[in-house]
């Protein structure tokens, strides 16, 4: 016979899995939509998620609420991503390039950073977040050792990265080129840009 508190933690367990899961749809179906209609409404969003409007109501209770996850979720991403890039590994045009790729990745979220102002003007936005910081010591550090152009400072190479993601998101967007084609182009552009 099992112990009542064995079954009662798996329980638990597989409730707060299911809820983790069931938030998870939801802000991927928030993100997805949003970036192609920022107007979409709560219910759009569960419409998407396949879940009902009051399951979104109980984990976001308002649009406040979903955006500041979303954010929340996006700086977790780009921490990731900056993590996966490995930014300490061979010359720094090399490691700016593998960030940029893992940047890449994050697709509509880089979309809904750029495009709904409620994200900028978001009090969970650092001023400088710890992947801000890995970036500009990257580039800093591709100054020093000659493969990156030393006249671009850390923060101009910065806004053109962000620039070209944004741009090669778009051009898959709204103009239908294939992924692979918008990344292989913005890497290309990234490459002539810094080049020393």
């Amino acid at each position: 016979m099992r112990d009542d508190s064995a079954a009662v933690a798996e329980t638990a367990a597989a409730e707060t899995g299911t809820r983790a899961r069931t938030r998870r749809a939801i802000l991927d179906a928030a993100v997805a939509l949003l970036s192609t209609d920022q107007t979409a409404s709560l219910g759009d969003v569960a419409a998407a998620a396949g879940v009902g409007r009051t399951t979104v109501h109980r984990y976001f209770p308002e649009r406040s609420d979903l955006l500041a996850a979303i954010g929340a979720d996006i700086l977790d991403k780009v921490a990731a991503a900056t993590e996966r890039a490995r930014l300490d590994d061979g010359p720094a045009s090399t490691a700016l390039e593998r960030l940029c790729q893992e940047f890449f990745e994050l697709g509509d979220r880089l979309t809904l950073m750029f495009d709904v102002p409620q994200f900028m003007n978001w009090d969970g936005w650092e001023e400088e977040t710890a992947a801000d910081a890995a970036l500009l010591r990257l580039v800093d550090r591709g100054r020093a050792e000659g493969s990156l152009d030393p006249e671009m400072s850390a923060e101009w190479v910065q806004n053109v990265l962000w620039s070209l993601l944004y741009s090669a998101w778009e051009h898959a967007r709204s103009h239908g080129a294939p992924k692979h084609a918008a990344l292989t182009l913005c890497l290309r552009t990234l490459r002539k840009a810094v080049a020393p």
